[in-house]
């Protein structure tokens, strides 16, 4: 977490997690994104138990939950660095903005939008959103509407937005920040079982991505385990 803190000071950031990785299969979009991206920061305990079984080790896993606030307390004396939330639902991101300023003791975060259902697919409510982002000072966008939208959304726009030299999609991070989800306990967390916590919380919404789309990353894994796997945008 430290060397990523004090090495990113521009670029897209994402964080790869089981469901990506199974839409990245047939999503050549998304795939897409993920080649631009500067950086790709794990964030799935899940996959970084079957990395290291397929021999694949990566350093460590750092969900956007936790880089958030650890970014926020980083640069708490630096004025310099000032964000902008973008997602969640209505009041949602003012809260987060809130309780994130509150806590670092400064404005650190200067702006914060909730935009509409299907925002990313009407034209003029993504030119209005970049209107509201570039009238603040923001230089940092944190991005929270779900994946792949949110990915795709601050690939498209990011060179619109001049101010701003790092965005980051950070997933349910800002209904964390707000205190409108509340995040799995620490056991949970460290033995990835954080997504059972999040299903139990929101069993329709989430029961088939994890019981059932996601299970096929078992498969993947096993074919990279044996040399057979085909990157179908390769």
């Amino acid at each position: 977490m430290q060397e990523l803190l004090e090495r990113f000071n521009s670029g897209i950031l994402i964080t790869p997690n089981v469901d990506h990785l199974m839409k990245l299969q047939k999503d050549r979009e998304f795939y897409k994104v993920y080649q631009k991206a500067q950086y790709v920061v794990l964030d799935s305990r899940i996959l970084y138990f079957l990395m290291k079984l397929i021999r694949k080790p990566v350093k460590a896993v750092i969900p956007g939950s936790d880089l958030l606030p650890s970014f926020c307390q980083h640069h708490q004396h630096n004025n310099d660095i000032k964000i902008f939330l973008l997602g969640a639902a209505s009041g949602v991101a003012d809260e987060a903005m809130r309780r994130i300023n509150d806590r670092v003791g400064r404005e650190i975060v200067v702006g914060a939008h909730s935009p509409s259902y299907g925002f990313e697919n009407n034209d003029s409510e993504c030119l209005e959103i970049l209107r509201i982002i570039n009238e603040t000072d923001a230089n940092v966008l944190a991005i929270g509407v779900g994946a792949p939208k949110q990915e795709k959304w601050l690939a498209k726009y990011f060179g619109l937005l001049p101010k701003v030299k790092m965005g980051m999609a950070i997933g349910a991070t800002i209904d964390f920040e707000a205190g409108h989800i509340e995040r799995a306990p620490r056991i949970f967390q460290v033995c990835g079982m954080e997504w059972f916590y999040r299903m139990c919380q929101e069993p329709k919404r989430l029961w088939r991505r994890y019981l059932v789309d996601d299970t096929g990353i078992l498969v993947y894994m096993l074919k990279q385990k044996l040399g057979l796997y085909h990157n179908p945008f390769a």
